[in-house]
């Protein structure tokens, strides 16, 4: 397990602990008091430490390199039925974006979303979450056939942004998100928005508008990174922080800004820390979410969506 600078406290209270758990076994000392007194410690060193994180602490845990990504929420929630779907009919298959069908119970539901990889190779193999324009337009196929057959589509953001390159921008970037935005306010099945990592900027967005939009609680969700606001604002990656504080991207600031319906709470220390813990909330809030969108009619489901948008912004002086 890597620790983050803030969760040191952390790392040294259980190596603390597993000394004394080593002590006991290796003598005849009864150590059960101390181990006690430790795990107390432990308990509230979590406590303060999450209750309190800043903005740019949870941008740090959104980026954890122990935190699952879209595949490892997809594969514990649907175990052996989800099946992947390849390509965009047009150009190639983008690695960065995937998209398939699974169930939960009975329950078929179609899934798309960034995949980030685990280590250097696939990373590389993943292009870091950063979709292509055939990324984009892979995961409106997807939904598409989605709504053909009634079956409603969950997606999954987690993306520093879609990819920069110079290519990309030559096969149609910007119109490709932009296509997926109108596409999917018109969408006639129900849309499920969870994002679980990263959500930055139109990459995040190309897949993001739905019916109901989650936040895990250490995620966030913004036009810009904070390290790339910093850049344009200050000329320097040192105001990250405030960049972050500024930016208003934490779940607590979507939601009171009506951005977003809800928050899945994260298990004690991160969904890094329990991994299960988080698939069990994220596959809970899916489910709760469709039961609420299943009943609603073609028209009133896109209806509701269109207006959720609409409405985003508006005020009274």
């Amino acid at each position: 397990m890597e620790y983050l600078d803030f969760e040191m406290p952390i790392k040294e209270l259980k190596e603390q602990l597993a000394k004394c758990y080593d002590i006991g076994k290796e003598s005849d000392v009864d150590v059960t008091a101390t181990c006690n007194k430790i795990e107390k410690k432990l308990i509230k060193a979590k406590k303060d430490i999450y209750k309190n994180l800043t903005p740019w602490q949870r941008v740090q845990l959104s980026r954890h390199p122990n935190r699952p990504y879209t595949l490892d929420y997809i594969k514990a929630i649907c175990g052996d039925t989800f099946m992947e779907l390849h390509g965009d009919r047009s150009v190639k298959d983008d690695k960065a974006m995937i998209g398939g069908l699974g169930k939960i119970g009975d329950q078929s539901f179609m899934f798309i979303g960034q995949q980030k990889g685990h280590n250097t190779k696939t990373r590389q193999y993943r292009n870091f979450g950063m979709a292509n324009p055939e990324g984009y337009r892979k995961a409106l196929r997807l939904m598409k056939m989605a709504e053909k057959f009634g079956i409603p589509v969950v997606t999954l953001l987690d993306t520093p942004g879609a990819y920069p390159g110079l290519e990309a921008e030559e096969r149609g970037q910007g119109e490709a998100i932009a296509r997926n935005i109108l596409e999917m306010t018109r969408l006639k099945t129900p849309i499920i928005t969870i994002v679980i990592g990263e959500g930055a900027s139109g990459g995040a967005l190309g897949i993001g508008v739905g019916d109901r939009v989650y936040m895990m609680e250490n995620t966030w969700y913004t036009v810009i990174s904070p390290e790339s606001c910093s850049s344009i604002l200050w000329r320097s990656w040192e105001y990250k922080e405030q960049a972050a504080e500024a930016l208003k991207l934490t779940g607590e600031d979507m939601k009171r800004l009506k951005l977003i319906d809800a928050i899945i709470k994260e298990p004690a220390g991160g969904a890094h820390a329990d991994r299960e813990g988080a698939f069990v909330a994220v596959q809970d809030q899916i489910i709760s979410a469709f039961d609420e969108l299943k009943d609603l009619n073609h028209t009133d489901l896109v209806s509701q969506r269109m207006d959720k948008y609409a409405n985003m912004g508006v005020y009274k002086e």
